[in-house]
């Protein structure tokens, strides 16, 4: 996969993609990651790549014309490699939220190119260009350049051999749609807490068991908005059921406890 980051401040980006994975995937030639200066594709002297917005407001806006040349050149450039297709990435607050599911689909793609917004946004009329909007959340960055980081690091670490197991892609949080089962390493007991005795057990199928009951139970509780869509089986169902059964249990005792202090 090819990665094209158009941004005002790539140096940003050089420590994270040339450690840990994003190293690793471009050694292996997995991932191929470019960085370019906006102020490259500048039309004056000045390089200057924003400008007041018509109508007044607050802030400044990205000028259409340095993000259209720099799309052209990544395009011409990916062309003379061979490069089938672009999908073109816009960071904004108004782009639709990111999740895993996204990231898988990016990862389908051969040639991401990924434009970072800044100040106040870009001209309305680069959106000619831009085949997806996307936002980390609904809060606002200084620019997009922590957005579109996230985004690929999210996808290259779905390539393929850039993790050393893809069963650690299948079973980490979002990925089956609920979040992952809580986790222990040594020392078996640490200030006095414990690690959970089935784990240490050896008993593979009562790990699974405890492993998936676990991560219902914290997605329940945590993230419950998520079990929508997740999916689950008629066994997931069940194990839900006695989670809620379990807590409606405790609310009544709870309940019963109250109402005795209540008659003293």
């Amino acid at each position: 996969m090819r990665i094209d980051i158009i941004s005002l401040f790539p140096q940003v980006f050089l420590p994270y993609i040339n450690t840990s994975m994003m190293r690793k995937a471009q050694e292996q030639g997995v991932a191929r990651i470019y960085l370019h200066n906006l102020r490259d594709f500048a039309t004056d002297k000045h390089r200057t790549t924003d400008d007041y917005p018509y109508g007044g407001g607050a802030g400044m806006l990205l000028k259409p014309e340095p993000i259209y040349n720099a799309l052209e050149e990544v395009k011409r450039e990916c062309g003379r490699e061979g490069c089938q297709g672009h999908k073109v990435i816009l960071t904004t607050p108004q782009g639709i939220p990111f999740n895993q599911r996204i990231a898988e689909e990016l990862a389908k793609e051969g040639h991401l190119v990924i434009i970072c917004g800044h100040y106040e946004g870009v001209d309305d009329r680069i959106l000619n260009w831009v085949d997806e909007e996307i936002s980390l959340g609904d809060f606002v960055l200084t620019g997009g350049e922590i957005a579109a980081l996230a985004i690929v690091d999210a996808v290259v670490r779905l390539l393929p051999s850039v993790l050393s197991e893809e069963e650690a892609v299948r079973e980490e949080s979002f990925s089956s749609g609920i979040l992952e089962h809580p986790q222990f390493t040594r020392p078996a007991k640490f200030m006095g807490e414990e690690v959970p005795e089935v784990l240490l057990s050896g008993n593979h199928q009562e790990v699974a068991k405890w492993r998936r009951r676990r991560a219902l139970e914290r997605t329940l509780f945590r993230r419950p908005e998520l079990l929508a869509s997740a999916s689950l089986s008629e066994e997931d169902l069940e194990i839900l059921k006695e989670i809620m059964d379990d807590l409606k249990s405790i609310l009544r005792k709870h309940k019963t406890l109250k109402e005795r202090k209540m008659r003293r």
